[in-house]
């Protein structure tokens, strides 16, 4: 088993040259995110992740939890574990200074979540889903219930969970049955959630849910959905934890991958009705809940990055050590090479895609500006289906191939190879699965604005291609790879604007169209990030190694990975005649 180093260098390097972390620093409440605070912050969360979450991974993986008694068992060490991050502040970076937390943006707790991430998927879970739900809450809460609850989860002394799948109701929301029954100032809650990522633990004095519910008088479908705040413990008039509410895990999942990640069943109202808070108006629950969502599915895109730079890591270490064949070393092979290049360019490619994502929420809120931030809205609006769905897809073949690298080895459990493969595989499902982030970027994000963000885009990439033509011959190949996958996208947006009253073929190219406007993105942000590289080459470079590496890793990318834009172009347009070509009974 390797030991996992935080990838410091790039988190910053990425931060810095691709997401505008310096820009961002010059807003209105974000002047402390210095380069040297940040630096400092990432360089100490690489340690923190490093020293004492990386260590529990294998043990969170062969332990798992249980349901005891009606409460749920973690991993050994975990406890500890939290305790530490919490009393270190690691999860309250990014939180609002008047319920306690430190005012940095959002970009820098990116940087410091995807280090936990890597050290530790499921156990990263907990603080993932905290701050979804914090998001909600700020967005969307009353006064009241923000002074209850936002200081306890934006500290990390409370836990927040989301709660909208049910056993007949998956992604069709429209189907949840849970009902809310009015009773004075609250609600009873009864029903069953299933998925729940940290529905139960011992971690935290309280763990806050926020559940969608039916009130009596609803409509029917996603249109009659309300949002309920349903905490572990009812709140004494001091607001410390009182009473047990009447929420309960009753199992946790048997998953493939992930499981020091208690994924819990949880019962509702099976003794007389849980308590629960209305968030905002009735029947607009869903709409709050996307809120969560969304800030979710970029964390999920993070967690996938996540994942693969650990098994990125996992394999570029056994490919030095592993003799074979005349005293070499595989990672002397050039399919061995391939491989890393693959894992490592793909690694360091959604890192920037997620990176840049998630810079545009703090322009939002930090920014006075109303062009820029009708601009960086818009601009999340677009790279979120493709931050979660793009970097997940990716995240399943490098694990992968961190399985194949390692050989027969890497099927063995004892090598830890496999345990990102298997980690990885619940990212492309969950927070709305990849088919549901094509259909989101297809309808409401390329065809429901006539292509203005779309293109929007296009015209960043190509001023980057004209930047890549005039820094010489050291990016020329990048610089004609680009363009060339720029074309594909233009072509491609174009089409399914020129088609978009055919709904069979408009949602039968989504899965297609989503992979290659990630392609291209990514291509986009890897040159980004091979200009900054050569611009510090000229400059005094304090690493020239790491520069050069820099470029090399976006040459691979653009001339190695990009070309497979051109292949989800053709199958486009296939359109839906040879999807949807054989009848049921043919299958």
């Amino acid at each position: 088993m390797s030991e996992y180093i935080a990838p410091v260098k790039d988190i910053l390097f990425t931060m810095k040259a691709v997401a505008g972390l310096g820009n961002i620093a010059k807003l209105p409440g974000f002047e402390e995110a210095t380069d040297d605070l940040v630096d400092v912050v990432i360089e100490e969360a690489g340690k923190f992740s490093a020293g004492v979450i990386a260590p529990l991974n294998r043990v969170g993986d062969e332990q798992g939890c249980s349901v005891v008694d009606r409460e749920v068992k973690l991993p050994g060490g975990f406890s500890e574990a939290y305790r530490q991050m919490v009393e270190g502040g690691w999860g309250s970076l990014s939180g609002d200074p008047e319920y306690g937390g430190q005012g940095l943006p959002r970009l820098v707790a990116t940087g410091v979540n995807e280090t936990i991430m890597s050290a530790n998927l499921g156990f990263a879970l907990i603080v993932a889903l905290s701050q979804s739900a914090i998001s909600a809450l700020s967005h969307h809460g009353s006064d009241r219930l923000k002074q209850l609850y936002l200081a306890k989860l934006i500290s990390g002394e409370w836990a927040g969970t989301m709660n909208l799948t049910e056993p007949q109701a998956g992604s069709d929301l429209g189907a949840v049955k849970t009902r809310a029954q009015p009773e004075g100032d609250h609600y009873l809650i009864s029903g069953q959630k299933i998925f729940i990522t940290w529905g139960d633990h011992p971690l935290t004095d309280n763990i806050v849910h926020l559940v969608l519910a039916r009130t009596p008088d609803a409509p029917a479908g996603s249109a009659g959905l309300s949002l309920f705040v349903v905490p572990k413990f009812l709140l004494n008039e001091d607001g410390s934890p009182g009473e047990r509410n009447d929420v309960f895990p009753l199992s946790v999942e048997h998953k493939l991958g992930i499981h020091s990640s208690p994924t819990c069943i949880l019962g509702f109202g099976d003794n007389g009705g849980a308590v629960g808070y209305l968030v905002g108006e009735a029947n607009k629950g869903l709409r709050y809940m996307f809120t969560m969502m969304n800030h979710a599915r970029m964390d999920v895109g993070l967690q996938g990055v996540g994942v693969s730079e650990r098994s990125c890591q996992h394999a570029v270490a056994y490919a030095k050590e592993r003799v074979q064949g005349a005293g070499k070393t595989i990672i002397q092979y050039p399919d061995v090479r391939r491989m890393l290049m693959h894992m490592k360019a793909a690694t360091e490619g959604a890192r920037a895609l997620c990176y840049l994502a998630q810079a545009q929420n703090d322009i939002v809120a930090g920014s006075a500006d109303a062009g820029e931030v009708a601009a960086a809205t818009a601009r999340a609006d677009l790279l979120t289906p493709l931050a979660k769905g793009w970097s997940t897809e990716m995240a399943n073949e490098i694990t992968s191939l961190g399985v194949q690298v390692h050989g027969g080895m890497g099927y063995i459990e004892e090598t830890g190879a496999a345990q990102y493969y298997r980690d990885a595989r619940i990212l492309a499902i969950y927070e709305g699965t990849n088919g549901i982030q094509a259909l989101d970027l297809i309808g409401r994000k390329l065809v429901r604005d006539g292509g203005a963000m779309m293109a929007s885009l296009q015209e960043d990439i190509s001023a980057t291609v004209a930047s890549a033509q005039a820094a010489g011959e050291g990016l020329a190949a990048i610089a004609v790879a680009l363009e060339s996958g720029a074309d594909i996208l233009q072509r491609a947006t174009s089409w399914v604007l020129d088609n978009r009253d055919e709904p069979d073929l408009t949602t039968s190219v989504a899965f297609d169209l989503l992979m290659l406007s990630g392609y291209v993105t990514v291509a986009w942000l890897m040159t980004n990030k091979a200009l900054a590289a050569s611009h510090a080459l000229q400059g005094d470079a304090g690493d020239s190694s790491f520069y050069r590496a820099k470029i090399a890793t976006a040459d691979f990318f653009c001339r190695n990975l990009l070309p497979r834009a051109a292949g989800h172009w053709q199958a486009m347009q296939a359109g839906s005649e040879t999807i949807m070509a054989l009848g049921e009974d043919q299958f």
